[in-house]
C-alpha cells in the first residue's frame, strides 16, 4: 500500500452503508471496487449502520450481491447497539417489545432477551427502530408500555434515510409518535451517541478506526464524540454548502467525491499568510465574506474554503449568505454531483 494513501494510517474502516456503499438496493458507483482494495491491503472493513431493520445476515448478503466484501460478522448494526444498551440496564430473559423489525429481534435474541409485540406481556423496555411496515398498532403498544414504566430506547435518531427514490423518514421521525404520546424521550443508541461507536469497537478491536459517512449530524458527529478521524464522502445526504456551514461537532477530518480516495494522496491544505490553499485554489476570509481563486478540480476548491471558512467561524457556524456566491461560481454545485 502507498505510505502517502488516506487510508495508510488506519487499522479498520468504519463504514455507513446508505448514501455511502449503496442507495436503496443499488450500489454507489465504484464503492464496491474501492472496498475490495481496501480489504486486500489489509485494512478491516467494518459496515456501521444506523438501520436497525435488517439483520448482519441480510445485510451481509446485500452487501456480496453488490460486490463488496462482507461476512455478518463484519456488518455492526445500532440494533445490535440497542440491544447491548437494554441487556445491561436489565435481568437476562427480560421481555423487550419491539417496534421495529427483524434486525431488532435477532440482536435483542442474541443478548438473551425474549423480544415481545404487547404491551400486555408487561415488557421492561420498549426498542424502536425503522421498519418498511411499522404499524400504528405498534407504535400504540409502545406507547402504552412506555406509559407504564418501560425503558423508552430507540436505535438511532435519524430524522431522514436516503434512498434512491430520494430521502424518506428515518427512524428519529417515527420515534416522535411514542415520545409525543408519552412525554418520554428516548435513550438513543445509533450514530452520533457513543453506544454504536463502542460496540463497532468491541467488535473490531480496532485501535486506529477512519469513521466514513454521508451525513455530518450522525456519522461525522459519531466520529467527533468518539475522538476519531473522519471521512465525508458526497455521494449521499451532504452537500458541498453543509461542509462549508458545519459547526465544530459536524466537520470532517477529510472531504472526498467516494470511497475512490481511499486509495490516492490526500491534498495537503496549507495556510498561508493571505488564507488557505489546495492544490490550484486559495481561500480566504475578507469583509465577513469567503472568497476564492483559482482554479482546479471543485473538489479542492472545497477543502481549501472550508478550512478558510471553518477557521473564520471559529465555534460557531458560517451563514449561508457569506459562502454561496462561491458555491454558485466557482464551486458550483453541479460540480459535484
Amino acid at each position: 500500500m502507498d505510505i502517502h494513501a488516506l487510508i495508510y494510517p488506519y487499522d479498520t474502516l468504519l463504514l455507513d452503508l446508505d448514501g455511502v456503499v449503496y442507495l436503496g438496493r443499488n450500489a454507489v458507483p465504484g464503492a464496491p471496487e474501492a472496498l475490495r482494495r481496501a480489504a486486500e491491503s489489509g485494512v478491516r472493513l467494518a459496515y456501521v449502520t444506523n438501520n436497525a431493520s435488517r439483520t448482519p445476515g441480510a445485510i451481509a448478503q446485500h452487501l456480496s450481491a453488490l460486490g463488496a466484501p462482507a461476512t455478518p460478522d463484519d456488518v455492526v448494526t445500532s440494533a445490535q447497539a440497542a440491544a447491548r444498551l437494554v441487556a445491561e440496564r436489565v435481568e437476562p430473559g427480560a421481555a423487550v417489545l419491539v417496534v421495529g423489525g427483524m434486525g431488532l429481534r435477532s440482536a435483542l435474541r442474541a443478548h438473551g432477551l425474549r423480544p415481545v409485540s404487547t404491551a400486555m406481556d408487561a415488557p421492561v423496555a420498549v426498542v424502536q427502530g425503522i421498519a418498511s411496515d411499522l404499524s400504528y398498532g405498534l407504535l400504540a403498544e409502545g406507547t402504552l408500555a412506555v406509559r407504564q414504566g418501560a425503558l423508552f430506547v430507540a436505535a438511532n435518531a435519524d430524522l431522514t434515510m436516503p434512498t434512491g427514490r430520494g430521502e424518506l423518514p428515518g427512524n428519529g421521525a417515527m420515534t416522535k409518535v411514542i415520545a409525543a404520546a408519552t412525554g418520554v424521550e428516548p435513550i438513543v443508541a445509533g450514530k452520533p451517541e457513543p453506544p454504536l461507536h463502542r460496540e463497532s469497537i468491541l467488535r473490531t478491536g480496532s485501535k486506529r478506526p477512519l469513521v466514513i459517512g454521508d451525513r455530518l449530524d450522525t456519522d461525522i458527529e459519531g466520529a467527533t464524540n468518539a475522538g476519531v478521524d473522519s471521512l465525508l464522502v458526497l455521494t449521499g445526504v451532504a452537500s458541498p454548502l453543509d461542509v462549508l456551514t458545519a459547526a465544530p461537532r459536524h466537520r470532517p477530518t477529510y472531504v472526498a467525491d467516494d470511497l475512490s480516495a481511499l486509495r490516492r494522496p490526500y491534498p495537503q491544505v496549507r495556510r498561508g499568510e493571505s488564507g488557505w490553499t489546495c492544490e490550484g485554489w486559495a481561500a480566504r476570509w475578507e469583509e465577513g465574506r469567503l472568497r476564492l481563486d483559482g482554479g482546479g478540480k471543485p473538489l479542492d476548491g472545497l477543502r481549501a474554503a472550508a478550512a478558510a471558512t471553518w477557521e473564520a467561524a471559529g465555534d460557531g457556524q458560517a451563514e449561508e449568505d457569506a459562502v454561496k456566491a462561491v458555491l454558485d461560481s466557482s464551486l458550483s454545485e453541479r460540480a459535484f454531483l
